[in-house]
């Protein structure tokens, strides 16, 4: 199988997945192989403020269904509301 990626754009995809992992070896290692392969600092720093933010999605859904159970929502969601609350009010399960 011949690659697609260079190997540039498999640095910043094995950036974001460590991130979203919280591999902070992984961050180490893959941070350095990006720039040695000519990614600059600010290219590096893009992807992880990407990554970042994909990564916040569902952690930002997590808290806001737990706030939801205490009956305190957020007054503005950082994500669309969880259907968790409502789900698992009216089926007694988790999701």
């Amino acid at each position: 199988m011949s690659a697609l990626l260079n190997t540039r754009e498999r640095e910043l995809v094995a950036i974001g997945a460590a991130l979203a992992s919280n591999c902070v070896p992984c961050i180490e290692y893959h941070i350095q192989a990006a720039r040695k392969v000519g990614l600059s600092d600010a290219e590096i720093e893009e992807a992880i403020e990407y990554a970042d933010k994909i990564r916040r999605v569902p952690a930002d859904k997590v808290m806001d269904a737990a706030r939801c159970q205490l009956g305190k929502p957020d007054d503005e969601p950082k994500t669309a509301p969880s259907p968790c609350c409502t789900a698992a009010a009216e089926t007694k399960t988790c999701c």
